[in-house]
């Protein structure tokens, strides 16, 4: 293919197959528009592979000591980034976000270049580890990759893989810890680097108010603070802005949606194919088989007794001529059905109410919760749930034009990070979604939309990328904001002025 890198050696071929999607997922989140993204990423690979190799030429030193050095994937993704850093300055920056060029011109991005000791902890922390332990910290934490995919790819031990992972962990920590220490700053942040190693280490453990109130104010020591908490899963982000840069949380999201869509929603941990299935597995599935064969008894009996209805006696009139209720009736022999109600006991004119004619469970039916359902053919309610929503809309209201699903992703102890999912019945040329807050949240970042608060009013317009929506489809964002006592969900979503369900 023309817009692909074309691999020189089998080694190249390698980290094309391992990297390249991750380049182009960031690639495109710092361009404005598809041919620009995929113009960078391959400029962006090839300087990459030119890195690469560098690195390992010039490894071996006098004192025997390899150069530190990133994994492979965070290794490309820095290589995105510096050559964005070069189209800014040759005069293409109209090809990359807007919001990019901004960061590429503040102080920010100068701390990913200036003197090593200013860099960010963790990207520091992850050059020092060994290339091994840092690849796997990566791919675990912000490629989402499940566990054991990553095990294989890095040839550990299945059953060791856990506690592996826990030590790369704390290996990470510490060289953040290390890192922080020998980092040249002020003196009042320096009075607080031993509390705020003791407070991280502990995942019950309180910070006190000035060590908050410290931390909210230096950008530097709450970064030195995500990387030290290993609990709470704050870790990926912390990982993912600290070596990334910019656009390192809007990437994690994207890559946690990947890893989504290749393994199916909500099973991020889906075990191998290949394996053996677990006692647990196996228990269920013998269940499942089951209430099957008891449902299928259960249909039988009933098939059976409505031929012998209809073969035997023929219809069954009441006192007036009238026919009598038609609900099929089984024979006395068998126990787990009612026996036929006697006509001259019925009044006349009069039929067998649902719950007389509907035949009761038998002990076989009990053991299937299918078993009870499949039979069944009155309707199971009056209202239209609309999808995805988990909430029903009465058939006299006006059907709502939109859904929308809010997930909270993660939470700590001042912000948290939370996606919005909107689907849309109508086609969207451009579209504007607004919520209220009921805590007195505070958007701080959002990636995949640009925002503007006026205090609780939150409203998302939609980026040049994403603005068309087509009948059915829906649209996505994320962003990170700060709370204070009580996180509760918002409420009063619209898009483009209508109310969605499901808020």
């Amino acid at each position: 293919m023309p817009d692909l890198p074309t691999p020189k050696d089998a080694v190249e071929a390698a980290l094309f197959s391992e990297c390249w999607d991750a380049v182009l997922s960031y690639a495109d989140l710092c361009t404005s528009g598809s041919t620009a993204a995929n113009q960078l990423a391959r400029e962006a690979f090839a300087f990459g592979i030119r890195e690469a190799r560098a690195a390992e030429g010039g490894g071996v030193r006098g004192s025997g000591r390899r150069s530190p050095r990133l994994p492979r994937i965070p290794l490309l993704l820095t290589a995105v980034r510096q050559t964005a850093a070069a189209w800014e300055a040759a005069g293409q920056g109209h090809k990359l976000d807007p919001d990019l060029r901004l960061w590429l011109n503040s102080e920010k991005a100068a701390r990913f270049t200036g003197p090593p000791l200013s860099r960010p902890i963790a990207l520091r922390g992850l050059r020092d580890m060994q290339e091994q332990d840092a690849t796997l910290l990566w791919l675990a934490e912000v490629e989402a990759l499940p566990l054991h995919s990553v095990v294989r790819r890095q040839g550990l031990d299945p059953a060791a893989a856990v506690e592996e992972l826990n030590q790369v962990r704390g290996l990470f920590r510490d060289r953040c810890h290390r890192n922080h220490v020998d980092t040249p700053m002020p003196a009042e942040c320096r009075s607080y680097v031993r509390l705020l190693d003791a407070v991280t280490r502990s995942h019950i453990a309180e910070t006190p108010e000035d060590l908050s109130r410290h931390l909210a104010t230096c950008v530097e020591c709450a970064e030195a603070a995500a990387c030290l908490r290993l609990h709470g899963g704050g870790l990926p982000a912390a990982l993912a802005g600290g070596v990334i840069g910019w656009g390192g949380l809007a990437y994690l999201e994207r890559r946690r949606r990947a890893a989504e869509v290749r393994l199916g929603a909500g099973r991020p941990d889906t075990p191998d194919q290949d394996a053996e299935p677990s006692p647990a597995l196996t228990g269920r599935a013998r269940v499942l088989r089951g209430g099957l064969a008891a449902a299928a008894v259960l249909v039988s009996v009933l098939a059976l007794a409505m031929s012998m209805k209809s073969g035997g006696d023929g219809a069954v009139t009441d006192a007036q001529g009238g026919a009598a209720d038609s609900t099929p009736v089984a024979g006395s022999g068998d126990p787990s059905l009612p026996a036929a109600p006697a006509t001259s006991g019925a009044p006349a004119g009069t039929s067998a109410t649902p719950s007389t004619a509907r035949p009761t469970r038998s002990a076989a039916a009990t053991s299937s919760p299918t078993a009870d359902d499949r039979p069944d053919p009155e309707p199971q309610g009056t209202s239209s749930t609309t999808a995805g929503t988990g909430t029903g809309q009465s058939s006299g209201a006006e059907d709502p034009v939109c859904t929308v699903a809010y997930r909270l992703v993660d939470q700590w102890s001042d912000g948290f990070q939370a996606t919005v999912t909107v689907t849309t019945d109508d086609a969207l040329d451009g579209w504007r979604v607004a919520w209220s807050f009921r805590g007195g949240q505070r958007v701080n970042q959002m990636w995949d939309a640009a925002f503007a608060q006026n205090g609780t009013g939150v409203v998302a317009s939609a980026a040049h990328y994403n603005r068309t929506v087509a009948p059915g489809g829906s649209l996505s964002f994320g962003f990170i904001a700060s709370w204070q006592g009580t996180n509760p969900a918002p409420q009063g979503f619209t898009l483009n002025g209508r109310e969605c369900a499901g808020a």
